[in-house]
C-alpha cells in the first residue's frame, strides 16, 4: 500500500521559541518578515501562540498580542495559526469562569486563529470535550484534542486508547494528538502505543508531537509514520533540538530514506531556516543542538518549554549553577505533590516551587499562590495524593486563608463593571487577566513594530544600552562604510540625558 505524503506542523515561533529562547526572544517584527516564506513551506499550520505567550508579548516586548495574530494572518494566504489551550485559564493562574474562556476563544478566532489544540492538565476527558465544544461554537475551523503523554503505572496504552476513542467520536473535534511535553516516548512504546491509538481514533488524523529533552523524539519520528501517524511537529533547525521538537531537515532526511512523502518545499524551508540563524547570531540566542540521553528524566518530566523558562529564571538570579540541584528537588516536590503531569500549568507549579526550595533556607518557607491552589484542590484533583506534612503546612499558612476565601473568578458582564466601557473587548480581556500596569505600558508604547533587520540589530541594541548611560551625553559609532552620532540635547544644556 502506497504510503500517504506525512503532513507537517510547524513550531518554530511558538514551542521553539519557548523552549530554547524563554518564549521571550521573539517580537513580532522578528516574525512578520518570515511569514510569507513560512507560508510557501506546505505546512499544515503554525503552531503560534498560547495565552502565556500572549501575556510575554505584553509583559516582556510591550506589544498587543491581537495585533500581533492579525499581522501575522494577513501574510498567510494558506497556511493557519494554531493556539493551544489548557482550557482552564486565560493568562491568569486563576481558574477562568467558562463565560472569560468562551469570550477568549471568540477573540481568538476573530483575530486569526483558526486551529485549536486543547488538552487538559490532568487529562480529564470530559474537560477536553467541553472545552473543544466551547471552541467549535466559536467558530473555530479545525479542533484537535490532546491526549498528553506521561509515564505513570496508571498512563497505559489501554488508558491512552480510551481517552483517544471518547475525543474521536466527538463530532467538533477533528483531529486527535498526543502531546509528549518531556520527550519521553521511546520507540519501544510508540510501536505498542502508536498503532493502539491509530485504531482508536477511527480514521481521524493522529498527530505526534514531542521533544528531544533526551534525544528519543528523533528517533520516535522517524518509525511514527509507519506506526500510524499522520503528522508531526518539527522546528526549523535553529530552533530545533535541545529541549525543542525534531528539527524538520533531519526527520525529512529520515523519512526519505525509508520511503515515505512530505510535500514540503525544502528550499523555502532553507530559507525560513537561515532568516532565524541570522537572526539568533544578532541577538545572541542560542542555536539547538541535539541531546544526551539522561534517564533522570524520566523522574523528573519537565517539559522542555519549561526547562528554558526555568534556565532563564536562575540565570536571572545569577544561580545557574545550580540546576542539577533543581532538577532533584522537582522529583521530589512533584511526589509531594501527588505526581502531577508535568505539562502547563502543572509543571511551572512544581518547578517554580522546586526553586524556591532550593533557593530558601527552608524547603515550604514560601509557597507560590499556584502551588496553594493546585493543593486546595482549584485546579482539579490531584492524581496522586499530596504529602501529608507539605498539606499540613500549606493548610495553615495565612495566605492559604486568604486564597479560600476570594470569590472564583466573576462573569463577564461583571468584570466588565471594573473597567472603561469605551476599550475594546481584546483590550478588556487583557486587563482582566493581567496587571493593569503591563496592559498599560502595552498601550502607551503604541503599535507593534513590524520590520526587523538582523544586520542592524546589535547597532540598535548597543544604541538602547547606550540611551540607559545617563552620564553620557556624546557618542559616535563608526565602522566601515556606516557612521552614526549621538548627542544628548539636556545634556549639552548641563542637564542628565
Amino acid at each position: 500500500m502506497k504510503q500517504s505524503p506525512i503532513q507537517f506542523i510547524d513550531t518554530t515561533l511558538r514551542d521553539g521559541n519557548q523552549s530554547l529562547w524563554a518564549a521571550t526572544g521573539l517580537r513580532t517584527g522578528m516574525m512578520l518578515p518570515i511569514a510569507p516564506v513560512m507560508d510557501e513551506v506546505g505546512y499544515h499550520s503554525l503552531d503560534f501562540s498560547t495565552s502565556t505567550h500572549m501575556a510575554v508579548t505584553v509583559r516582556f516586548h510591550k506589544e498587543d498580542p491581537w495585533e500581533r495574530l492579525r499581522l501575522m494572518k494577513e501574510r498567510l494566504k494558506r497556511t493557519s495559526l494554531t493556539f493551544l489551550s489548557t482550557g482552564m485559564r486565560f493568562i491568569s493562574w486563576e481558574t477562568a469562569h467558562p463565560e472569560v474562556m468562551a469570550l477568549s476563544y471568540k477573540l481568538l478566532v476573530n483575530n486569526g486563529i483558526e486551529r485549536f489544540m486543547v488538552m487538559d492538565p490532568m487529562n480529564t476527558t470530559q474537560a477536553v470535550i467541553d472545552n473543544c465544544h466551547a471552541i467549535h461554537k466559536a467558530g473555530a475551523s479545525e479542533i484537535v484534542g490532546a491526549l498528553v503523554y506521561t509515564v505513570s503505572p496508571i498512563h497505559d496504552d489501554a488508558f491512552f486508547s480510551d481517552m483517544a476513542a471518547k475525543l474521536a467520536a466527538q463530532p467538533f473535534i477533528d483531529r486527535i494528538y498526543l502531546k509528549d511535553p518531556g520527550g519521553l516516548l521511546t520507540t519501544d512504546r510508540a510501536r505498542t502505543l502508536l498503532p493502539a491509538l491509530k485504531k482508536a481514533v477511527s480514521g481521524k488524523p493522529l498527530e505526534l508531537h514531542s521533544h528531544c529533552t533526551i534525544g528519543l523524539a528523533p528517533f520516535t519520528y522517524a518509525e511514527a509514520p509507519e506506526l500510524g501517524v499522520d503528522t508531526l511537529h518539527t522546528a526549523a533547525r535553529p530552533l530545533g533540538n535541545g529541549s525543542s521538537q525534531p528539527a524538520v531537515e533531519n526527520v525529512v532526511n529520515n523519512l526519505q530514506s525509508r520511503g515515505i512523502p512530505h510535500g514540503l518545499d525544502m528550499e523555502a524551508q532553507a530559507r525560513v531556516s537561515a532568516w532565524f540563524e541570522q537572526l539568533a547570531r544578532a541577538e545572541g540566542l542560542p542555536i539547538g543542538v541535539p541531546q544526551e540521553y539522561d534517564e533522570r528524566y524520566f523522574s523528573h518530566q519537565l517539559p522542555g518549554g519549561m526547562i528554558g523558562t526555568m534556565t532563564r529564571q536562575l540565570r536571572e538570579m545569577r544561580q545557574e549553577h545550580r540546576l542539577p540541584e533543581v532538577y532533584e528537588e522537582v522529583v521530589r516536590v512533584r511526589a509531594e505533590l501527588g505526581y502531577p503531569i508535568m505539562v502547563t500549568p502543572f509543571s511551572q507549579v512544581v518547578g517554580t516551587m522546586a526553586v524556591m526550595n532550593v533557593l530558601a533556607p527552608q524547603r515550604y518557607a514560601n509557597v507560590p499562590d499556584e502551588v496553594i491552589r493546585y493543593v486546595m484542590g482549584r485546579f482539579g484533583t490531584p492524581p496522586g495524593e499530596v504529602d501529608p506534612n507539605v498539606r499540613d503546612r500549606i493548610e495553615q499558612l495565612p495566605r492559604t486563608r486568604e486564597l479560600m476565601a476570594q470569590a472564583p473568578m466573576p462573569p463577564v458582564a461583571e468584570l466588565r463593571k471594573r473597567f472603561s466601557p469605551h476599550i475594546s473587548d481584546e483590550e478588556f480581556l487583557l486587563r482582566a487577566v493581567m496587571p493593569a500596569e503591563q496592559v498599560d505600558a502595552m498601550v502607551a508604547a503604541g503599535p507593534c513594530r513590524q520590520d526587523y533587520n538582523p544586520d542592524a540589530a546589535p547597532v540598535e541594541s548597543l544604541i538602547r544600552q547606550l540611551s540607559r548611560r545617563p552620564d553620557l551625553t556624546h557618542a559616535r559609532i563608526e565602522k566601515q562604510g556606516f557612521k552614526i552620532e549621538l548627542r544628548s540635547y539636556a545634556g549639552a544644556q548641563g542637564g542628565q540625558a
